[in-house]
């Protein structure tokens, strides 16, 4: 895994680009990774150039292994400091950098661990021991192996070791882990949707109380509260403080408030908005009260007053509209101007009486003249005949349209629907012939709409 170890306890160097004066030595010790997450130092003897990553031969008791280099440098020396290791001559010493043919027998090794573990649990279930078995891990030179397990109770496994080490032909270790190391060395992810933080960053494990989550006015229920481990999770712990400190200006109502109406019983508190909700036992609804009312409430009631309302009413002021609210305007406006789409109104049409449309005195007095489409339909000369769709409303005669405003001078020099050939006629004709399209016959032969006399 090019992150060190798939984030099981990955640790930046964020010293590493600097350089570091002359005359000043790099401190020799090194941080060493195992399988698990589990970490020990070992001194660098024979000054190797150590780069984070490299797999480096340690020496272990009774043989060798094989580890990753996770740490090197001043932080080491920080990372003693932090555990309480000393610096002194039982910490061990590196080898060399592992070459091709020790990584081959570490994975040769390595594939041996599945099926020891599986062997290990039945041998356990033969023997009826109250325990639990989660990891096996061989040493590098095969002469050791380890047994991680998980027990309640104090566990006999001296014949159990003695079958393991008939069984498997080696030396065999038994070492007891806490639920949470075996959650952290199988890793998961947690409720909130990352990895678990015993798996990745969380090595100090420190005990977990439901005081936590009533302090945080979590609701008690196991299943909520309870991690992969099966124990209370560890996260309840990270925003205690905070909570602790928000608690030391709230009242510990213990009594209901007691006021004209009732009694005002807390229902909930809310911390960091400083709200404490009550509510009375002949109305189902809650109503939010600050913690300076609260407080003047069990003032009152320790002097044996009981005031009129629980909240009192404030009348509304005018809020001030700030600059930045004027710049930029409300956006709670322009929400509900797109939220709703508008709906067009469709203008209605003026009707008479009958249900038609009045026509207008300057349609009526206007002349029909004929249109550039008519003239267009006859055929060109020389190239005969062309079918068109016959108009079946051509030779309808249009009904009379009755208007009751109109004079009856008006009507009298209207003119017919066809058009006629009086004076007004020929004007309103000779205005429409600049809008006809120009026409230029090809040869001289008779139009095929007019007789060939005329």
């Amino acid at each position: 895994c090019s992150t060190g170890g798939c984030n099981r306890l990955n640790v930046f160097d964020w010293l590493s680009d600097m350089d570091l004066p002359t005359s000043f030595e790099e401190f020799d010790i090194v941080e060493i990774r195992f399988k698990g997450g589990r970490k020990d130092f070992y001194r660098n003897v024979n000054n190797l150039s150590l780069i984070t990553g490299d797999a480096v031969v340690v020496d272990v008791p009774n043989g060798h292994h094989i580890g990753y280099v996770s740490l090197k440098g001043e932080l080491v020396r920080l990372q003693m400091l932090k555990k309480k290791v000393d610096n002194s001559e039982e910490i061990r010493s590196i080898y060399r950098i592992a070459t091709d043919k020790d990584l081959e027998k570490l994975t040769a090794v390595q594939d041996l661990e599945s099926a020891t573990m599986y062997r290990a649990r039945t041998i356990i279930q033969d023997c009826k021991l109250r325990m639990k078995l989660s990891d096996v891990e061989y040493q590098a030179d095969r002469s050791k192996a380890t047994f991680y397990y998980s027990a309640e109770d104090r566990v006999d496994f001296r014949d159990l070791i003695k079958k393991l080490a008939d069984e498997f032909k080696i030396r065999v270790e038994m070492r007891q882990i806490s639920l949470r190391h075996e959650a952290g060395r199988l890793g998961g992810i947690g409720s909130c949707g990352r990895e678990l933080c015993c798996a990745t960053w969380l090595t100090d494990f420190k005990s977990v109380s439901t005081t936590a989550a009533r302090y945080q006015n979590l609701s008690l229920n196991p299943s909520k509260l309870s991690g992969q481990c099966g124990r209370l999770k560890c996260c309840l712990n990270y925003e205690l403080e905070t909570y602790m400190d928000a608690l030391k200006d709230i009242p510990n109502v213990t009594r209901p408030l007691l006021i004209q109406r009732g009694e005002a019983i807390l229902q909930k508190t809310d911390i960091f908005k400083r709200l404490m909700w009550f509510g009375f036992r002949d109305d189902n609804n809650w109503y939010p009260v600050k913690v300076e009312r609260v407080k003047e409430i069990l003032d009152l009631n320790a002097q044996g007053v009981q005031p009129e309302v629980l909240v009192p009413v404030v009348a509304d002021l005018k809020k001030e509209v700030s600059l930045a609210d004027q710049l930029e305007g409300n956006l709670e406006r322009l929400d509900e101007t797109f939220s709703k789409p508008k709906k067009r109104k469709k203008k209605k049409k003026p009707t008479d009486g009958k249900g038609e449309r009045p026509a207008s005195t300057a349609t009526l007095a206007a002349p029909t003249a004929r249109t550039p489409e008519v003239v267009n339909d006859a055929a060109i000369p020389g190239q005969g005949p062309v079918d068109r769709p016959k108009n079946k409303f051509k030779h309808k005669k249009p009904k009379p349209r009755p208007d009751n405003n109109r004079s009856e001078t008006a009507v009298a020099a209207a003119p017919s629907p066809r058009g006629d050939k009086s004076e007004n006629g020929k004007e309103n004709n000779a205005r429409n012939r600049h809008r006809r399209p120009p026409h230029k016959p090809q040869s001289g032969g008779p139009r095929p709409d007019k007789p060939a006399s005329a």
